[in-house]
């Protein structure tokens, strides 16, 4: 034995030959923590090549800096920056294992609330098997004892330099590529499991590190004297509700329904003479519902994320990136944290895993107190597409758990069936598709036609459980479902060549409220989807004069239809702005020196406001009158289990 070990040690003599073991031993361990410890959906086999290759480059870049030194220093800092990662890899493994996610700079600070709470859970989640996770660790420490790693005197520090450049040409390749299988992968960051699995662990913490930093400092030139100006604007443009319909829906149940890329010209079309949503269509045209056809999808790349934070907040969402990523940590005066002091308890249904679009940080952040996540449904391969459970699984599984709610309740349901690229499999619909050249396009309108039923599936269980003569139903598209990329295929579909302005328009977004016992109908006023919460609020009999809301109640005499895009385009009963060319809304015809100017400013001052609140955290600075701010330190979203009142689909059991 001991002439093995003379003979390594005379071939690994120097220190490179022994940096690069170090460097390949910390690079494969991390491979290994991902597959055995995370669950990551790789789907392809450039994501699988992304994960094994990308803690390379965070080896190579800070044992590198090592390399700058020399003695004991360079082997001294060497073990430190193996330990340090080493310790974040475990420290995220360990986290996972309780939540399913990752350890975040917001996670790091909340250690002080939370730390003792969670301390004894995190420790039964541990095993002598994880010392593995530290065995180059150790092996390191064991080479230098041994004066196998001896970097002596240093000569020069070119060794040091060319791994740093090494370092960084590999993570540029690797975000190449990324980017190539995920587009806007960074300002995009849908999910931290995305982020991990193509950048790596110490490069998401690195990420998370500048987006915290930014975000901080943004925040932090904010003071109190800020909210002046933009309390003086949404006050002066202010709605007052309408009379007529006013606390009409006065202490009943709530539940949101997001729809899932529907738009609106889906709503009474037919294709090759059959329907595509009889169910919504029957909602249009039986008075008893109200249907606003003319509302502005006012999305941006946060697209799902983006319209739950409009309906909840009445607020834009941010011009890059998502609101539910770059600023959960914000104080919010949203729709579940307003209806508390009625006592309304609040909860969010969601067939996907709960860090998906960082939902469980931001909703502790808006007030919800309960969030059903996958771990709440049967998620197997016959009941899961795309990103979650299928539309009719999930309200069928979803409804024990509704019913088991206290009243009143303020609820929100994601459904996920109609997302691109829309293909539904073999069972799911005999609905057939369109037959245009664009998949996308023909596969739309069979998964549109799924959510319809499992939508006309999910009133008939309300009105079978009771809970339909007491709730308000908010129905809402929350984005396009089929982009500009895809216009050729449309043109076929509505019969006429699309414009940018037709395109404007094709993106409109389909809403309806129900309230029982009040006749509805058609209502066609130009509005945005920062409009619909005044328009609940109002009819819950909550009057919004006080709370910084940009939208204005759809229902309202004085309702402002001026409504912008995210992108500053603009529409109006008269003119619209698309692209920065003007166009008569009726028509649709380019209009020459109509004076879209002043509508265009109003437009820019409105999304301006918002973004003053927004980026610069300004709602800790306001109180409304009556209004009882919440600590978003009481919310956490753990699984328990539910009293259900009765067996139903398998889930839970009867109590």
């Amino acid at each position: 034995m001991k002439k093995l070990f003379l003979s390594i040690k005379e071939k690994m003599k120097g220190n490179l030959p022994l940096f690069f073991l170090v460097v390949i031993l910390f690079w494969l361990k991390t491979y290994a923590a991902y597959r055995i410890e995370f669950n990551l959906g790789i789907d392809n086999k450039m994501q699988e090549f992304l994960l094994f290759i990308n803690p390379l480059s965070s080896a190579l870049l800070f044992f590198g800096i090592a390399l700058l030194f020399k003695g004991k220093v360079q082997s001294t800092i060497l073990i430190i920056m193996n330990f340090l990662l080493s310790f974040v890899l475990y420290a995220n493994i360990a986290y996972y294992r309780f939540f399913n996610d990752f350890i975040t700079v917001p996670v790091v600070m909340q250690t002080k609330v939370n730390g003792g709470q969670l301390g004894e859970s995190a420790l039964s989640l541990m095993s002598p098997l994880d010392i593995f996770y530290f065995t180059d660790t150790i092996l390191l420490i064991f080479f230098v004892a041994k004066k196998w790693y001896n970097p002596g005197k240093l000569v020069t520090r070119k060794p040091g330099a060319v791994v740093i450049l090494a370092a960084v040409a590999t993570f540029m390749l690797n975000l190449g590529l990324a980017e190539k299988d995920r587009p806007e992968l960074l300002t995009r960051s849908f999910d931290r499991n995305y982020l991990v699995k193509y950048l790596g662990a110490y490069n998401f913490s690195v990420y998370d590190v500048i987006q915290n930093a930014r975000s901080a400092s943004q925040r932090a030139l904010a003071d109190s004297n800020d909210i002046t100006e933009v309390e003086n604007y949404i006050k002066a443009n202010y709605a007052a509700p309408n009379p007529e319909y006013f606390g009409k829906a006065k202490g009943m149940n709530v539940v949101y329904v997001s729809m899932e890329s529907l738009q609106t010209f889906m709503i009474d079309y037919q294709l090759n003479g059959q329907e595509v949503t009889p169910f919504l269509n029957s909602l249009a045209h039986d008075g008893k519902t109200f249907y606003f056809n003319n509302i502005i999808n006012q999305t941006g790349q946060g697209k799902t994320s983006d319209a739950e934070f409009i309906m909840d907040n009445s607020l834009y969402p941010m011009s890059q990136g998502a609101v539910y990523v770059n600023k959960a940590q914000n104080t919010y005066q949203a729709s579940p944290a307003i209806l508390k002091s009625l006592g309304y308890k609040s909860a969010v249904f969601h067939g996907n895993y709960k860090t998906f679009w960082n939902r469980n940080e931001m909703y502790r952040s808006l007030g919800y107190d309960d969030f059903f996540d996958a771990e709440y449904y049967n998620m197997t391969d016959e009941n899961t597409k795309n990103y979650g459970l299928k539309d009719k699984p999930f309200f069928a599984e979803s409804m024990p758990i509704l019913e088991s709610l206290p009243q009143p309740f303020y609820t929100k349901f994601i459904t996920l069936s109609n997302h691109f690229p829309f293909k539904m499999d073999e069972g799911d619909t005999d609905f057939p598709a369109a037959e245009t050249d664009d998949n996308v396009v023909n596969q739309y309108f069979q998964s549109a036609n799924y959510m319809d039923q499992a939508l006309e599936q999910f009133f008939n269980d309300l009105k079978t459980s009771g809970l339909y003569d007491n709730t308000v139903v908010v129905l809402y598209g929350d984005h396009y479902g089929i982009s500009e990329n895809h216009n050729k295929a449309m043109e076929e579909i509505i019969g006429k060549e699309i414009t940018p302005f037709d395109n404007a328009m094709l993106q409109r977004v389909p809403v309806f409220i129900h309230v029982p016992g009040v006749d509805g109908g058609l209502v066609n006023k130009v509005g945005g989807q920062v409009d619909v919460q005044p328009t609940l609020l109002h009819l819950l009999g909550i009057d919004t004069k006080d709370y910084l809301t940009v939208g204005s109640d759809l229902l309202s005499k004085n309702h402002r239809e001026v409504v912008p895009f995210r992108n500053g385009d603009f529409v109006s009963p008269e003119v619209s702005q698309i692209e920065e060319k003007c166009y008569s809304t009726e028509t649709g015809e380019l209009v020459e020196g109509a004076g879209c100017e002043s509508l265009a400013e109003k437009a820019r001052i409105e999304l301006q406001m918002s973004d003053e609140i927004v980026y610069k955290d300004l709602l800790r600075f306001y109180k409304p009158e009556g209004y009882e701010p919440i600590d978003r330190n009481d919310y956490q979203y753990i699984k328990k289990e539910i009293p259900i009142k009765e067996e139903r689909n398998g889930l839970g059991t009867q109590e």
